[in-house]
């Protein structure tokens, strides 16, 4: 873990470059194409769980949320998927509900997870296929009362999933500065979004500046910037991935900010897709 901040100083100066030779370091990032999300309708998908039978599945997950998968309101909640679902980290946050099928031991009771990694094998591995591995706990809710120790047994099972908004009830978004980051180097893990749950894109806004420069989406749900050295307080606008909605957090991160700070926004999106 000690390899991380350089790692991800290297992806960012990669970044920095391209940004230099698009014509300056506030040069606008590519343009994404429309990805509206679908129609709220069930999907077919395939489900398996991993970890302890009652435990909360990741250890922190490819998505980067660390020990915040062991505490409420993410734990037991939480769900790694298919590249699919998991859009090379993009997907990162993004919650929807799953219910299985087979109506003997299968509750009729959705449950709703939170993609905080991203499956490593199995039926995941095929490119256009839907695939949940969901922590043991999720994985036991899925059964009526009584039967969790039965569908776990099962192993790999079919299900239904759908997007769903995300909620987290009295939380507004939370920025978390990684290590390693310093006035020249900021890497950023986004926590606690209400609603579509993704980020598509993510810019920063120094003090006395109207500029906002882009981020760079570097792995899972953290993004960074290069360049500076950066005057504080500093702004965060987020737009999401889906449908390309719009938050701004003034003055979110302060003029001392610390590396392994976490730092509240007074906002949320709407929980609604």
């Amino acid at each position: 873990m000690q390899l991380l901040p350089a790692i991800l100083t290297t992806l960012c100066l990669v970044f920095f470059l391209q940004l230099l030779r698009g014509g300056g370091a506030s040069a606008s990032v590519p343009t994404r194409s429309t990805r509206r999300v679908a129609a709220p309708h069930w999907l077919p998908a395939t489900a398996t769980w991993y970890g302890s039978p009652e435990g909360d599945g990741s250890s922190g997950g490819a998505c980067g949320y660390g020990s915040l998968v062991d505490v409420k309101p993410l734990k037991a909640r939480v769900g790694a998927v298919s590249p699919v679902l998991f859009k090379s980290g993009e997907g990162c946050g993004a919650c929807y509900k799953v219910r299985c099928l087979d109506k003997t031991i299968c509750s009729k009771r959705p449950v709703t997870i939170i993609v905080t990694d991203q499956s490593p094998s199995g039926p995941s591995a095929r490119a256009n296929h839907t695939h949940f591995d969901l922590s043991g706990a999720a994985f036991g809710h899925l059964a009526i009362p009584g039967h969790s120790r039965l569908i776990r047994n099962r192993g790999l099972i079919s299900l239904l999933y759908r997007r769903t908004a995300c909620k987290y009830r009295g939380k507004n978004i939370a920025f978390h500065v990684n290590a390693g980051s310093t006035a020249y180097w900021l890497s950023l893990l986004i926590e606690y979004e209400d609603g579509e749950g993704d980020i598509g894109s993510m810019h920063i806004r120094q003090a006395g500046s109207k500029d906002w420069i882009p981020m760079k989406h570097i792995w899972g749900a953290n993004w960074c910037i290069v360049g500076g050295p950066l005057k504080g307080p500093l702004s965060v606008k987020l737009t999401t991935l889906s449908n390309h909605k719009t938050l701004s957090a003034t003055d979110v991160i302060p003029k001392n900010w610390v590396p392994k700070a976490t730092y509240t926004s007074r906002l949320n999106f709407s929980p609604v897709l």
